[in-house]
């Protein structure tokens, strides 16, 4: 076997002695089975199965999501059920069975009334609904492909990317793959949009390199202040923002570098909360934090499990510079995503250092098979891109419960996100203490209160500037009905 099945097996350290074995195994039928089959590339097909296996491994998935993994290509062997039922679980069957259905597929991205693509989203969100470890593979398996799309015609290039910028990159996002969809960004982004990659490059300039330099100086003197209030830190690191991610901030600033501040990200690991939060206070000490731009993910986590302290100061030279402070275990889940709420099912009767982990992503999962049943029932595409695939905000009721919603939302959507019946009986709102109308745009961070009367009906009007489809589906359902009553 070679360096690949090495590596993996270094990689799953994790996994109890038991699983490991499961996962060599996995490896050597996994190698027998495919010898042979090779790749546009040339390359091995094993090759390529076990760099997906050694991306979940990273993420620190659990066994059957790896054994899954090795066998996510499809293959015509007889008694193949039976075969890897027999030799590790249903389990692993039935995600092998969903990754075939995934397969090969594309999403159309002009014709959103294509019966294909719409039988495609349908299989994607069932595969997230049922078991999201089928999503975590897609996902691993996408980012490998990119990494090869040389072989391919420019025009399939460009348009794989773009579904992939679309599709895949945004849902890799909101499950938590950070890391995932920052190399997703990367690479498609290029192929997908040359023009748009080039004007952006064009823009950053000599900033990159110079912002680059400029994190070097400031990284130790931060260090330096924490290590004098006797905090430690784990580690500090900086990177220039992806291409892409500036891309998108630079399409709603009229392409105007100057008016986009976060450039840079510096992020610093500590050993507990309380050192974050202390961190936070010297770092003040030292620079001015820009107003309005401090989020606390620690005590208000977003769905997707990520916790964090972002805030946003004018350092030395006058530099703007977005800091992110967290924990050791907050820096490994923004790394593992999803992953981490089946390792922490695997583990939970165990004494692993991962029965603590804190499970957030029911809420997602639920949203999911929302909108597959709802997808039944209505083949909405726009639906779950809108819905759930859209950048997010986070605002927050008045008692501090957090409100996931996508970006452009109104007072109107965070109301029937709370309950139908506040969206029903709104007639105003208040964002943080001050009255706003009700299609005013919500920002992240927001305090929102929905102010109701009894009896209130929800206006056709509101139509016209909600943002999500849920939210028109729920006014459009209460209508129709006072129509036929």
């Amino acid at each position: 076997m070679n360096d690949l099945y090495k590596n993996l097996i270094k990689k799953i350290s994790y996994l109890e002695e038991k699983d490991i074995r499961l996962v060599k195994k996995g490896a050597v039928i996994a190698d027998y089975l495919y010898q042979g089959k090779f790749r546009k590339t040339k390359e091995p097909l094993i090759n390529h199965l076990l760099r997906v296996a050694l991306t979940l491994a990273d993420l620190k998935s659990d066994k059957d999501a790896l054994i899954a993994s090795l066998f996510h290509e499809k293959i015509e062997v007889e008694e193949f059920q039976n075969l890897i039922t027999d030799e590790f679980s249903s389990d692993v069957f039935s995600i092998i069975q969903q990754l075939y259905q995934l397969e090969d597929f594309h999403f159309s991205l002009s014709e959103n009334n294509d019966l294909k693509t719409k039988e495609n989203f349908r299989n994607l969100i069932l595969s997230l609904a049922q078991d999201s470890r089928v999503i975590t593979i897609k996902l691993a398996d996408v980012l490998d492909d990119l990494k090869t799309f040389w072989v391919l015609e420019k025009s399939q290039q460009q348009q794989k990317a773009k579904e992939i910028l679309e599709i895949y990159s945004p849902l890799a996002h909101r499950l938590g793959f950070l890391e995932i969809n920052r190399q997703i960004e990367d690479l498609a982004f290029p192929l997908a949009f040359p023009q748009e990659y080039k004007l952006t490059k064009k823009l950053v300039g000599k900033r990159q390199k110079k912002l680059e330099n400029y994190l070097k100086t400031i990284i130790p003197k931060i260090g330096k202040h924490l290590k004098e209030n006797n905090i430690y830190p784990l580690k500090i690191v900086s990177r220039v923002k992806s291409y892409y991610s500036l891309y998108k901030k630079l399409s709603k600033e009229e392409f105007d570098i100057n008016k986009v501040y976060d450039l840079v990200a510096m992020r610093i690991v500590v050993s507990t909360v309380e050192e974050c939060y202390a961190s936070l206070g010297i770092i003040y000490q030292i620079y001015k934090p820009l107003p309005n731009r401090f989020k606390d993910y620690i005590t208000f986590p977003k769905p997707n499990g990520y916790q964090s302290l972002h805030t946003t100061v004018i350092a030395d030279n006058n530099q703007i510079i977005e800091i992110q402070i967290r924990t050791q275990e907050m820096d490994e889940n923004a790394e593992a995503g999803l992953s981490a709420h089946w390792l922490y099912q695997s583990f939970k009767d165990s004494k692993s250092y991962l029965k603590k982990k804190p499970i957030f992503y029911p809420q997602i999962i639920g949203q999911a098979q929302k909108l597959q049943k709802e997808f039944q029932k209505k083949q909405s595409v726009d639906n779950f891109k809108i819905d759930f695939l859209k950048d997010r905000i986070y605002c927050f009721t008045p008692k501090g419960d957090l409100i996931d919603l996508p970006e452009g939302a109104t007072p109107i959507d965070f109301a029937y996100q709370i309950h139908t019946e506040i969206g029903h009986q709104a007639i105003g709102a208040k964002v943080n203490g001050k009255l706003v109308s009700l299609d005013y745009q919500l920002k992240s961070g927001e305090v929102v209160e929905i102010l109701t009367r009894k009896g209130k009906k929800p206006s056709s009007s509101w139509l016209d500037f909600v943002k999500m489809e849920e939210t028109k589906r729920k006014i459009l359902s209460y209508l129709k009905r006072q129509n036929f009553s």
